[in-house]
């Protein structure tokens, strides 16, 4: 426990010192430290993922998701497969690419996605799969026996018809069970042999803000009708109120002259 837990932050304490270092120093070795950082021990069973905030230019953000895409699906940095493409347009455009990649065609994809622009923030991390890859070999190993087991029994010539009906039975679920954990098994395996990518692009700082200036200065229009819209109603709505009011007060009033001059 106490090594997997070592393998686990080895990665950890390399970004931590990747982020403490000096900003003249990070731009030397920027791609070299976080090859590193995702560099996984020999015999660790880590399942590594990486989210990287990327800031271009609006006009730049669709075919540089398109790029990304195809440079994936074409295998340009190794053994790669496109799981998600999110696109969206507008005045401030966005998107999203989520793949999963080799180990080595990390850097390099990242670097193609930002080349260009900005990268305004990076996440790391990994899970340790040793403990469910362990129990899945298990798993198997238990059933593989117990399937042997009945395989020898259903041979013996005294067997009754109901215990052969039985033992065909569980011999169909321990194969479906070997099956699933077969699955299981290759699933954990593809999450420590690549790494899950996922790339989110967004405009810059300054044409976020002019966005957000130009948006303003549309819906102004909308907002004062809006508000005088709702004025007209409220007057509409409060006229007969209004009116009601005046004509109570006017009969209060009319009342207490009649008092003062009974008076």
């Amino acid at each position: 426990m106490r090594a997997a837990r070592v393998r686990v932050l080895l990665p950890v304490l390399l970004l931590a010192v990747v982020g403490c270092a000096p900003q003249g120093d990070r731009a030397a070795s920027a791609s070299g430290a976080a090859a590193e950082a995702v560099a996984s021990p020999d015999g660790a069973f880590l399942a590594y993922e990486h989210d990287v905030q990327i800031q271009l230019q609006a006009e730049q953000i669709s075919p540089r998701i398109q790029q990304v895409a195809q440079a994936c699906q074409s295998a340009k940095f190794g053994d790669c497969a496109v799981l998600e493409v999110d696109q969206r347009s507008g005045e401030r455009p966005s998107g999203e690419v989520k793949v999963r990649i080799a180990p080595k065609g990390v850097e390099p994809l990242i670097g193609l996605a930002g080349e260009g622009g900005q990268t305004q923030g990076r996440n790391t991390r990994a899970e340790d799969l040793a403990q469910q890859v362990a129990d899945t070999a298990l798993t198997k190993a238990r059933l593989e026996k117990e399937h042997a087991r009945l395989l020898s029994y259903q041979d013996r010539k005294d067997l009754k018809i109901e215990d052969l009906m039985a033992i065909t039975t569980r011999l169909s679920e321990i194969e479906a069970g070997v099956e699933q954990a077969n699955k299981d098994a290759a699933q954990q395996r593809r999450r420590i042999d690549t790494q899950l990518v996922t790339l989110h692009f967004d405009t810059t700082s300054g044409q976020r803000s002019r966005s957000e200036i130009g948006e303003a200065l549309s819906e102004s229009g909308n907002i004062l009708s809006l508000s005088v819209a709702f004025l007209i109603r409220a007057a509409a709505a409060l006229l007969p109120v209004s009116i009601v009011a005046l004509l109570v007060g006017w009969g209060i009033r009319a009342w207490l002259r009649r008092r003062r001059r009974k008076a």
